[in-house]
């Protein structure tokens, strides 16, 4: 009897240490990528900047300073909750130039929605973000990346594209900043979408501290220029692959 409690506690173990190491290394989004974008071949070394569960009125602003004092661009995917919440820093957002995309109105995860429910999450979200900026958003980033076939579709019916990321920070696990700048600089290639937070927490919608975000972000920007790297929207990914087709 001993034996069975003992082998049933290190099976609860083994799993629970399966979750973690899967939340805190592996980049779910691999498995949602079909039908959206996440990188694109570009002949241009160029990559994407992306923060998710803003604005934040604490960390926002900060990268804000960074990216300006740097005269980068970079896109927010918001939550309509925050940007409620946090008028005064979307505003901010969009006046200084920078792209705003739709993550949601309170960052459930939206897989098996009705398409009813899709559409609200979304329109709310919309709504809220263009009566605080004025903005029409129209790219699409799902929580957590995870949405089905059929939800990218009825996504797509309602004139977004999905948004996803080729390089994950993991900086919500508040990995130290040169960790986070050492994976980028080893693994980034033109055409990339880098993925960041500018709010959020673990298990909660705030809450979490991102000053590792904002000295690493500091950092890539400098070094990847140093590499010949230019910094664009998802709008400008999208403008310069359509220009490769051509």
């Amino acid at each position: 009897m001993k034996k069975n409690i003992l082998f049933l506690i290190l099976i609860i173990l083994a799993a629970i240490c399966a979750v973690i190491f899967f939340a805190l290394f592996f980049d779910q989004a691999i498995i949602t990528r079909r039908n959206t974008v996440y990188h694109i071949k570009s002949k241009e070394k160029v990559v994407a900047l992306t923060f998710d569960d803003g604005p934040s009125p604490i960390w926002t602003p900060q990268i804000l300073d960074v990216l300006k004092a740097a005269q980068v661009q970079a896109t927010f995917f918001m939550i309509g909750k925050h940007v409620q919440e946090y008028p005064e820093v979307a505003r901010r957002v969009a006046s200084e130039g920078h792209e705003i995309g739709n993550h949601s109105y309170d960052h459930q995860v939206l897989v098996y929605y009705t398409t009813q429910e899709l559409e609200k999450e979304i329109k709310d979200t919309q709504t809220v973000i263009n009566k605080v900026t004025g903005l029409t958003t129209k790219y699409f980033r799902p929580p957590k990346a995870w949405l089905t076939d059929d939800e990218k579709k009825d996504i797509r019916r309602m004139g977004y594209e999905t948004i996803l990321w080729s390089l994950n920070t993991k900086d919500w696990v508040s990995f130290d900043d040169r960790y986070i700048v050492k994976y980028i600089l080893a693994h980034v290639r033109p055409g990339d979408i880098l993925l960041f937070h500018d709010s959020g927490g673990v298990f909660k919608l705030e809450g979490g501290k991102r000053k590792e975000t904002v000295k690493a972000v500091e950092q890539l920007v400098e070094k990847l220029k140093e590499q010949g790297y230019r910094f664009v929207t998802i709008s400008g990914l999208l403008k310069l692959q359509a220009k490769d087709e051509e």
